[in-house]
């Protein structure tokens, strides 16, 4: 069997370390996110202090936690660890990768799907580590348009294979229960690079990846 040579994971870049310490200073306490929720609450029209409502402001922050903890991670770390393609220079894919965001315009949910392809250059990573990468830059606020790209952009930076596409496809929060209410909808966002964007590539990937 072929071993496969790992490199060693590439430690979180100062720039995000630095980014990550100046919203650390600037994040409210967990008692005053609470105390905001109580507030929300008092503006759609009920009581926070009512038996069922005591405990949702702590339920949403630890919510929001989850929701939104991709600002904690740092993307290109995700990637850090990679194998030799032992030969193997054709396209990897991974569909159907769960999309779970929030609108940064009305703070609703975005959910989808998200396919990622790319081909290899010198090192390909553990399949595991693209979903991880696209759940990454999901829970944080967002468009799903800037979305695409990042999760794409990052992929290319750090892996520097000879193509990449993404195509994310997902229904808005912000449309479907607000608005025109247009239930039903789905947006279709797709960023190629390198030879994913050309012929050949370019047709075979967009056929797997919408299909």
């Amino acid at each position: 069997m072929l071993e496969h040579a790992a490199h060693a994971v590439t430690p979180i870049s100062r720039d995000v370390a630095q980014t990550l310490d100046t919203a650390d200073e600037l994040r409210p306490s967990r008692a005053q996110a609470e105390a905001a929720v109580r507030t929300l609450i008092r503006w759609a029209g009920d009581d926070p202090a009512r038996e069922g409502l005591l405990d949702t402001p702590a339920r949403v922050v630890k919510a929001y936690e989850e929701w939104f903890g991709g600002y904690r991670r740092d993307p290109g770390k995700i990637l850090g660890r990679r194998f030799a393609t032992s030969g193997y220079d054709d396209l990897v894919i991974l569909r159907d990768i769960p999309v779970q965001s929030v609108c940064e315009h009305h703070m609703a949910a975005i959910q989808g799907v998200a396919h990622v392809a790319y081909l290899p250059g010198k090192d390909v990573v553990g399949i595991s580590k693209l979903a991880r990468l696209v759940d990454a830059y999901s829970r944080r606020l967002q468009i799903q348009e800037r979305l695409t790209a990042e999760i794409a952009d990052t992929l290319q930076r750090e892996l520097q294979p000879r193509g990449v596409a993404v195509v994310i496809r997902a229904s808005h929060g912000c449309m479907t229960t607000r608005g025109v209410h247009t239930h039903g909808t789905s947006m279709v966002t797709r960023r190629l690079l390198g030879d994913c964007a050309n012929a050949p590539y370019r047709s075979e990937v967009l056929k797997m990846l919408m299909d």
